[in-house]
């Protein structure tokens, strides 16, 4: 029996280690017949975030065109996660402008991420975020599995997502249930309607407004503040004639017809803030996420930029809308932020004055927002008082004003001026105004009589060379010049007024150290020097000063290249040391020309300001011809014993405005704004063409 037993045991092992077996070869054979699945990456777009994916690391297919400036970039190698994904490949090198495959790694976020230009594209600096990535070969690594599809952070359209959190708010809530993050919480000690649930209030469209028959929106997102179409008001200004000279109407226009009804603009409402009134907040996964940063504006258009807008009356509520319009327009354009293009507002009428100034709005949006909430103010339409304004009050550094930045003033008039505008355009020009004019249904020729100044578009302009000038048929066309205004303004190596006799010179000074001057007296003329000096404005790119002293010998204090800011100029001025000994005027000047001005930048006035006490023991003819015939405008100050026939050779032509003298060293003080006027004069006098 026993034996019978163990045989039956050993015959049930001995199947039982067949079936493991058959089981195993089996399964083994199966594995070999299952394929794995593909790995497929996805596509996206040139406009999407490393913040808006979800997953830490992934590979994506970039398209081509992705180096366009519009695709915003933060940071250098590693990248903040609100800039695109495809543009920071390109910047990095990965990918060139035709697209292709990227791997993206999830990164801590920094402090600091630093701008640079790499690749064709402009990256952007940005203090801190909290996240960044970095990217490199979209080569799939060894052990990873990468998501074939990408999951969105927010995956729905913002209209669903609100349908949504609509319906789920009238839901009663259910004892005992924990809120997911992205859903809605009740806010402790707050009641719901009628014990049981919430109906959330809905907004109601404006008095007057119909949602049954909605027309397009008109490119730039016209507010309903701006309404393009005509009242019955608005037409009968428009048909009117001209009252009598120095008053403006507007010629009649086509007729524009308005639809039955128009669209209630449901995109203003936002369910967040009727949530809260309701009693309702975001968890704190939602209601703290950070927003992606502010541009910090396009640096390749770093102007300070005045609009002048025409408030008065004959405009007209419709006129001065679409006025309003175009400045959003060209606001939309504009990358504004304080890295690139700043942006105020002054409107005119009987007097001008700020809406808002260069300081007040630092990116586009605000900017836009700004802009809609103007009002007109009336009156009659004294562009010259505007522009003087401007000049006297607006560009400073307490409005914004950047000092480094172009200034830019752009005058925006409904068919004419009612003052004059030339002489105060010219100050405007002087001071480093670049004016365009933007001259909208201008006099035709049977209202030319009525126009106090002739041709005033053309004296008012920095140049008359057409750039600053732009003139539209009629207000209904004016969008059409937002483009080109933007492209004219950005334009910085065409802005030529912003060179001024203050700011686009190499000033060298030719110091008289003989001993006829002596140690007293010679302070006396650094502190002139110095004091020529501190008119102007210093820099590397502004006015540039250099300064030789000289007896029978010279020598090169310093060059223009030496000293790169007002303090440090003048410093050096003060440590100039008396050297004493004869007075060779002629080798000085020839000295200056080869030492001193040889350095001088190609787009710098060259200016010499030479002070001497005595005549020269050399000829100074040739020297100072040879000075005339390089460009350089000579200014010859003489003391005391100095010749005047000699420095009426020695000056630039004529003698009159480029020779000074005074009898003794302590009225030197009182050359200095007799020179500096004749410095801007001569500069001013150019033609303008």
């Amino acid at each position: 029996m026993g034996i019978v037993v163990l045989t039956m045991k050993a015959s049930v092992i001995e199947m039982f280690l067949v079936l493991l077996v058959t089981g195993i070869h089996s399964n083994k054979e199966t594995t070999k017949k299952i394929k794995r699945p593909k790995f497929t990456v996805p596509p996206i777009n040139c406009d999407v975030k490393a913040g808006k994916i979800v997953h830490p690391e992934f590979i994506v297919k970039c398209p081509a065109g992705c180096q366009d400036p519009k695709y915003h970039v933060y940071g250098t190698n590693v990248y903040a996660s609100s800039s695109s994904v495809c543009a920071a490949a390109v910047h990095s090198g990965v990918l060139d402008n035709s697209g292709g495959k990227v791997l993206v790694q999830k990164v801590a976020g920094q402090s600091g991420y630093r701008g640079s230009y790499s690749n064709g594209v402009q990256s952007l600096s940005l203090p801190h975020w909290r996240e960044s990535f970095v990217v490199s070969e979209g080569k799939p690594q060894k052990g990873v599995t990468y998501p074939s599809a990408l999951t969105y952070s927010s995956a729905k359209s913002p209209a669903v997502i609100a349908d949504e959190t609509t319906k789920a708010s009238q839901k009663p809530s259910v004892p005992g249930t924990t809120a997911q993050p992205g859903t809605l919480m009740q806010v402790p000690g707050t009641t719901s309607a009628e014990g049981s649930h919430t109906t959330l209030p809905k907004p109601s469209p404006p008095a007057g407004e119909a949602t049954s028959s909605p027309r397009p929106q008109p490119a730039g997102h016209r507010s309903q503040q701006l309404d393009p179409w005509p009242t019955a008001s608005d037409t009968s200004s428009q048909n009117s004639p001209r009252a009598s000279p120095g008053t403006k109407s507007r010629r009649s226009g086509a007729a524009i017809q308005k639809p039955a009804g128009r669209r209630w603009d449901t995109g203003m409402w936002k369910p967040g803030s009727v949530l809260l009134e309701a009693g309702f907040v975001l968890n704190e996964e939602t209601s703290t996420q950070p927003l992606d940063p502010v541009s910090q504006g396009d640096p390749n258009c770093r102007v300070d930029l005045a609009f002048l807008i025409d408030g008065s009356a004959g405009i007209g509520g419709r006129r001065f809308r679409i006025q309003k319009q175009f400045l959003a327009d060209v606001a939309q354009a504009l990358d504004v932020g304080p890295a690139g293009p700043l942006v105020g507002v002054v409107q005119y009428g009987d007097n001008p004055a700020t809406q808002f100034n260069l300081k007040t709005h630092m990116n586009s949006q605000d900017l836009k927002a700004a802009i809609e909430k103007i009002t007109q103010r009336g009156g009659l339409s004294n562009v010259g008082q505007a522009i003087s304004f401007v000049t006297k009050s607006f560009f400073s550094k307490a409005n914004g004003n950047r000092g480094g930045a172009p200034n830019v003033a752009v005058v925006l008039v409904d068919g004419w001026p009612t003052d004059m505008v030339e002489e105060a355009s010219r100050l405007a020009r002087e001071s480093g105004i670049n004016i365009f004019f933007i001259t909208v249904e201008g006099a035709v020729e049977h209202e030319k009589p009525y126009v106090m100044e002739p041709n005033f578009a053309s004296k008012a302009v920095c140049r008359t060379n057409g750039f600053y000038s732009l003139s539209v048929p009629s207000w209904f066309s004016l969008h059409k010049s937002a483009q080109p205004l933007v492209k004219r303004v950005c334009d910085a190596g065409r802005l030529a007024c912003s060179k001024t006799c203050l700011n686009s010179a190499d000033l060298g000074f030719v110091v008289d150290g003989s001993s006829s001057v002596g140690t007293a007296n010679f302070r006396t003329v650094l502190q002139f020097v110095a004091n020529l000096s501190r008119e102007f404005e210093i820099s590397d790119t502004d006015t540039r000063v250099g300064a030789v002293q000289y007896t029978y010998e010279q020598r090169l204090e310093f060059g223009f290249d030496a000293y790169r800011t007002k303090p440090d100029v003048l410093s050096a001025i003060r440590r100039v040391g008396y050297w004493s000994g004869g007075t060779s005027t002629g080798a000085a000047i020839n000295y200056a020309l080869e030492r001193l001005f040889k350095e001088s930048k190609p787009n710098k006035r060259k200016l010499m300001v030479l002070i001497t006490d005595g005549r020269s023991y050399d000829d100074i003819r040739i020297p100072a011809m040879a000075a005339h015939l390089k460009g350089v405008i000579t200014y010859a100050v003489g003391i005391a014993w100095a010749a005047q026939d000699e420095l009426d050779v020695i000056a630039t032509h004529p003698a009159r405005d480029h020779a000074f003298f005074v009898d003794e060293f302590d009225s030197l003080h009182t050359l200095v704004p007799k020179v500096i006027r004749n410095i801007c004069a001569e500069f001013n006098s150019r033609p303008r063409n």
